[in-house]
């Protein structure tokens, strides 16, 4: 497979390279959207010791969870928060789809908004289903099905991803919306949620507490319609209120370890992890050892 070997570089050069290792699918075409950008890849420590398939988590902003020559505001450090996760919740594949920049807007809103725009939500979704999620399980040795298949983000990456978990039932198995917008055209989420069928699988919400006050009574609001639907706290729900957590990379690369082994916990019993525990778990502790770092596993599947 061709890398970007300019990117691999920056990410190899960086003081401290944590386990696993990095792709780059360069120049994706989507039909769906008429555009083209690279795919970065991440692949945990122990993907090349097993023969086990791996869950796939689909996160939105790749540029800011890697890299931070190419990040705007700071890097989440996913690749540091999967080292450094419980050990259940390390163990996955996660598909780094960047921005389009001007287009990011756009992309990320299913609903339009009479001031922003967008409204092209349904449209990136389609391009996550039809066009990238068969090349990665061509490519990568995954868990095909909903449960094994994610979707997280953070700002409107959140919205879109609590949006295509419900858009998308058959297809994702778990979501996190981390700090979501929202507010996003008058809060259109609000009503689509409601009216929306229940869909099994496991949701992350998460909001800090001085990230404004209209932020923190929307993910209240979502939290207790996501109750009243059915989602049981700490064990399909996981709430998150970060005291003193603020809309930034930092903020969600910290709170992510812990969001992990709550989205991961079917995906990890469905993969047959369990029937190669130990095989695993001294990679995790090559893991542990490589980042210099211990990580003691909590085997949390409740909120963080």
């Amino acid at each position: 497979m061709y890398v970007s070997t300019q990117y691999l570089r920056k990410w190899s050069a960086r003081r401290r390279t944590p386990p696993g290792s990095l792709e780059v699918i360069p120049d994706v075409y989507s039909p769906e959207l008429d555009n083209r950008r690279d795919i970065s890849v991440y692949l945990p420590a122990h993907y090349h010791r097993s023969d086990c398939p791996y869950p796939v988590i689909y996160m939105h902003d790749g540029q800011n969870l890697f890299d931070p020559t190419a990040s705007f505001a700071g890097e989440w450090g996913v690749d540091v928060a999967m080292a450094q996760a419980p050990r259940k919740g390390r163990r996955a594949i996660v598909v780094a789809i960047p921005n389009m920049g001007v287009d990011r807007l756009r992309e990320y809103s299913p609903f339009v908004d009479e001031r922003a725009g967008g409204g092209g939500g349904d449209a990136y979704v389609d391009f996550i289903l039809r066009t990238l999620k068969p090349m990665i399980d061509a490519q990568y040795r995954t868990l095909r099905d909903r449960v094994g298949t994610g979707i997280v983000g953070s700002s409107m990456g959140g919205l879109i991803s609590l949006y295509a978990f419900f858009r998308a039932p058959h297809a994702f198995g778990f979501a996190g919306a981390m700090s979501p917008a929202f507010w996003f055209a008058g809060g259109a989420i609000f009503p689509y949620v409601r009216s929306a069928p229940h869909v099994g699988g496991r949701i992350y919400l998460d909001v800090g507490t001085r990230e404004g006050s209209g932020t923190l009574m929307h993910a209240r609001e979502m939290r207790d319609i996501l109750v009243e639907k059915g989602y049981a706290m700490g064990e399909t729900l996981s709430w998150v209120e970060d005291e003193g957590g603020m809309h930034n990379e930092e903020a969600w690369g910290r709170r992510i370890r812990h969001a992990l082994p709550f989205l991961l916990h079917d995906a990890h019993n469905a993969a047959g992890h369990h029937a190669y525990e130990h095989e695993l778990a001294e990679h995790d502790h090559f893991a542990d050892d490589a980042i210099g770092e211990p990580a003691g596993d909590t085997g949390g599947d409740g909120a963080a």
